[in-house]
């Protein structure tokens, strides 16, 4: 039995998740992977996938090894493939809930997101802005940072899932200090670099043209990186974002600082959509996730492509080993995805 744990939530029933889940082949990871969903329809979604994946209850004495063992957590409401339904939305955290507690309780080495629909969440009367601030206040993180990988690209953001309007406002000195301070020690702890490099996006177009088209990189950002470059992080910028993202300039980074989503984001999953990985830094647990949507539209059909579920578990399995390694014991990342 391999000696690391991963549990994987299964995320909006009427999307990909399940499907996505019912392509794992357990044996083809070197942890132990536990889905928590509602056992009966993840059976259901397999048979209908044509899919031969055999679900059996976590923690059953007969060989698992070619099986996903699952905790089973059942349905609100039967669910209806591609169809939304704001009775399940409770189901969706209670599961993102169980999962993230286990992983606090030291039950779990790391947990794996399938994703979710904030819409139907929030349709429910339950505010919700995404995984990582619901994990976060779960956790008791004050900051938590995002962190998008595709091959070799790594995108931390300053912000996350906020209007465009409300961008400016939310790039303080504070936050820019915070999400690199995070970056930097999980860069070391969890993804085995001894000494990362950090390159930082500017806000505005041209990175301000020196306070010609705004004044956030002279003001605030520049202080920031001062501050944090006299501590010993290797960090530098701001640079303009349009020449920040190119392969010359991310030769010598190991990370990039986006100010905002759409900022870095873009860029990433033109790199490698099908097999990026979103990951929360900052909380005490480790937290991987695929990065895209539920596709609902894809819902029931072998259409949907695991690739990004895959990449998120071995991610997972990754940081949960380097940190049962004791963290920066290399210069560089060699394995896919990371």
């Amino acid at each position: 039995m391999p000696d690391l744990r991963i549990v994987i939530t299964t995320g909006e029933p009427a999307g990909i998740g399940p499907d996505i889940i019912a392509a794992i082949d357990p044996q083809a990871f070197d942890a132990q992977l536990v889905v928590i969903g509602d056992h009966d329809m993840l059976r259901a979604r397999a048979e209908a996938l044509g899919i031969t994946t055999d679900f059996v209850a976590y923690g059953d004495k007969t060989d698992t090894a070619a099986a996903i063992e699952v905790i089973d957590h059942p349905l609100s409401q039967p669910c209806t493939v591609g169809r939304l339904d704001i009775a399940n939305a409770d189901y969706v955290l209670a599961i993102l809930r169980t999962a993230c507690m286990a992983c606090l309780a030291g039950d779990f080495d790391a947990m794996v997101t399938a994703p979710v629909q904030k819409e139907i969440i929030n349709r429910a009367g339950i505010p919700f802005s995404g995984h990582t601030e619901f994990l976060a206040e779960l956790c008791a993180a004050q900051r938590p940072v995002m962190l998008l990988i595709a091959d070799q690209l790594r995108v931390a953001l300053i912000t996350t899932h906020l209007p465009l309007r409300a961008v400016a406002d939310a790039i303080t000195g504070s936050a820019i200090r915070e999400v690199i301070e995070i970056l930097d020690r999980d860069l070391r702890n969890r993804f085995g670099l001894r000494n990362p490099r950090i390159k930082v996006c500017g806000l505005n177009p041209h990175a301000g043209e020196n306070g010609y088209l705004g004044t956030e990189e002279i003001d605030i950002i520049i202080p920031a990186l001062q501050s944090l470059s006299k501590r010993g992080i290797r960090v530098s910028g701001p640079f303009p974002a349009d020449t920040l993202f190119t392969r010359s300039m991310l030769a010598d980074a190991d990370a990039v600082v986006a100010m905002y989503h759409d900022q870095g984001l873009p860029v990433l999953k033109h790199v490698g959509f099908h097999n990026a990985v979103n990951t929360t830094l900052g909380l005490p647990i480790i937290r991987s996730s695929v990065d895209h949507g539920t596709a609902l539209d894809l819902a029931g059909t072998t259409a949907a492509r695991p690739d990004s579920l895959f990449a998120a578990i071995d991610s997972a399995i990754f940081q949960a080993r380097q940190v049962r390694l004791g963290g920066a014991e290399h210069d560089t990342i060699t394995l896919k995805g990371h």
